[in-house]
């Protein structure tokens, strides 16, 4: 079981890291660089001041980052990568338990997934092009991670909950995180146009779709493949 759990989530993980990253190379990656070109605009290393009283940020040009090229694609892609190969991992350890019947099964799964770890949270914490101000790193690290827990939550007591108590119990569990609030900078502020935000929120939510659908079909075809071949063996 442990082996086809491995061989399931090493070869989704891989193929659908690789369609992340082309997908963000030709649609996510210029939107950040064009962002980056508005906040490093004024200098080299520049201090912000937001309003009176909220904190000045800088920015130090001289702190490393992936040039354009190779070396934003080589780590782009070991990132997602990692990332890719952590999900497949659990949505196999979840097909143990309730292994899907059939390959379009692993659609409703990636759906799932999409739902609880990026369109739940990006309701509170939309994506973010740099230079865009943001609340404290921690207290928005402890949202996410409640609103992830919580919308899975969530999500397994309206799909297999056994009676409408338990299903209405789940949609509250759902809503709690969002009636909570995200956190919030003390003054909203962004150096890019408000048309390129826009731009890069959408083409994340639909690069992400298209990562978990594939991560879910791709994990439900390998593990009912392994499945077959275990029991023909």
């Amino acid at each position: 079981m442990i082996k086809r759990i491995a061989q399931t989530a090493g070869f989704t993980g891989l193929l659908a890291a690789l369609l992340l990253t082309l997908l963000q190379s030709f649609w996510v990656a210029p939107l950040i660089q064009q962002a980056e070109t508005y906040e490093n605009a004024p200098a080299a290393t520049e201090v912000h001041e937001h309003a009176p009283g909220a904190a000045a940020h800088s920015h130090d040009a001289e702190a490393w980052e992936p040039e354009d090229g190779w070396q934003r694609v080589l780590s782009t892609t070991g990132a997602n990568l990692v990332v890719a190969v952590g999900f497949a991992l659990m949505l196999a350890g979840l097909y143990t338990l309730r292994a899907p019947t059939r390959t379009a099964q692993g659609l409703l799964w990636g759906l799932a997934g999409y739902a609880t770890f990026v369109l739940a949270p990006t309701l509170g914490l939309p994506p973010e092009l740099p230079g865009t101000a943001a609340a404290d790193l921690a207290q928005r690290q402890i949202w996410w991670i409640g609103t992830a827990a919580s919308t899975a939550a969530g999500i397994a007591l309206i799909v297999f909950g056994g009676n409408w108590l338990l299903k209405i119990l789940g949609v509250a569990i759902l809503a709690v995180p969002h009636v909570i609030g995200a956190p919030q900078p003390e003054v909203h502020s962004m150096l890019a146009p408000q048309a390129l935000e826009a731009q890069f929120k959408i083409a994340s939510q639909l690069t992400n779709v298209a990562f978990w659908l594939a991560l879910g079909l791709i994990s439900a075809w390998l593990f009912r493949r392994n499945r077959d071949d275990q029991h023909s063996a």
